[in-house]
């Protein structure tokens, strides 16, 4: 599987995920997260749909959906008007990637890219991975030895949908994918078996 040059598509759902550079930490203090989403609301969110995230400090995941290229390409009006789809969607996220690093190198007086080029995209075609995948983000602090615990991690989307407070995230349509908040709680608590997820899991 060709996990950095799959086609970015119109009302899709990918895996996407990157690690720093070497190895090297993305995120060293807490308003390095914070900045981060902001960034990704600024320059992501008009293109896709967020249905999950955890960003760690060497590495982050998302699950997104694309949106159709009509609604994509009136956002942009003329501006790319040439360029294909995945060419569009790709320099979303690499702008994300690009204005995070020339903050975060002015912030901290370094200089250098931050990111793995390019960025990794799975495209999630099964509502089964679908649901593993959701679970498997959230859990990842846990099974990478950040915390004892996923649910104390506070860099990831998991309380977002069982909480009443307002979020960008497509909250009603995951808790859809669980029935509702009862099972999507029950399927947390049980480790998602990484084995189950070869082909959607990088490695670090």
């Amino acid at each position: 599987m060709d996990v950095k040059n799959t086609q970015l598509k119109e009302n899709t759902f990918y895996h996407i995920y990157n690690k720093g550079i070497r190895g090297q930490n993305i995120f060293l203090e807490e308003k390095n997260y914070h900045f981060f989403l902001q960034k990704y609301a600024l320059f992501v969110s008009p293109y896709v749909d967020t249905y999950a995230y955890c960003l760690m400090k060497n590495h982050f995941h998302l699950l997104i959906k694309t949106k159709s290229e009509l609604e994509i390409r009136n956002m942009l009006q003329t501006k790319h008007i040439n360029k294909n789809l995945n060419w569009i969607l790709s320099n979303v996220l690499a702008s994300l990637f690009k204005s995070f690093t020339l903050a975060r190198n002015k912030l901290y007086n370094q200089s250098g890219s931050l990111f793995e080029e390019p960025f990794c995209r799975i495209e999630v075609n099964n509502r089964i991975y679908l649901n593993r995948l959701i679970t498997y983000i959230h859990q990842n602090p846990q099974n990478h030895g950040f915390v004892t615990d996923f649910r104390d991690y506070p860099h990831s989307s998991y309380h977002s949908f069982i909480c009443d407070k307002q979020t960008k995230l497509k909250k009603e349509e995951v808790i859809s994918c669980f029935s509702n908040k009862e099972n999507y709680i029950l399927e947390h608590n049980t480790i998602t078996d990484i084995r189950d997820l070869q082909e959607l899991i990088l490695e670090f």
